[in-house]
């Protein structure tokens, strides 16, 4: 059994529908989405707003492999463009954390770091994880809820629901 997280994003184009649209392609294996947020846009490039959503799966079929593939078919339906880092984007899923049975995946692998290196310094995949389950718990880093206290209140309160 392989559960993940995963984070959408998008701030191009309709983000929502390009979002939902993610959400939807995971089918069977979608075990629980988070709502819509709108947060603003993460590493200093000048942009637009993002939609952002969490989401819990679960397939038996996909490892955390198998997730990253997930995730870069969407993007690429979407027609992700990778010009900038942390620039505007179509679409963005990331791979937040895997667990393989009830152990969490452990990688430094550069194509896949597992738990993400930022996950927890980031309110928009916190919020939504929070919202999709209450009892979040970031592999070597404690509970959503910890690390959301640990955030600036401000950055937090930017993060508002759809």
């Amino acid at each position: 059994m392989s559960r993940a997280v995963l984070s959408l994003g998008a701030n191009l184009g309709a983000a929502d529908v390009a979002v939902r649209a993610a959400i939807d392609a995971l089918g069977p294996a979608l075990v629980r989405a988070s709502a819509l947020y709108r947060t603003p846009p993460w590493g200093g490039v000048e942009q637009d707003d993002f939609v952002n959503a969490t989401v819990l799966v679960d397939d038996p079929a996909r490892d955390a492999a198998g997730w990253l593939a997930f995730a870069r078919e969407r993007e690429a339906a979407a027609q992700r463009v990778r010009d900038v880092r942390w620039g505007p984007r179509t679409l963005d899923v990331d791979v937040i954390a895997v667990w393989e049975g009830d152990e969490p995946v452990l990688s430094d692998d550069p194509e896949l770091t597992l738990p993400h290196p930022r996950a927890h310094e980031r309110a928009f995949v916190l919020i939504p994880w929070r919202d999709a389950d209450p009892d979040a718990l970031l592999p070597g880093h404690g509970t959503v809820d910890d690390l959301l206290r640990a955030l600036p209140a401000d950055e937090t309160a930017e993060v508002t629901r759809l």
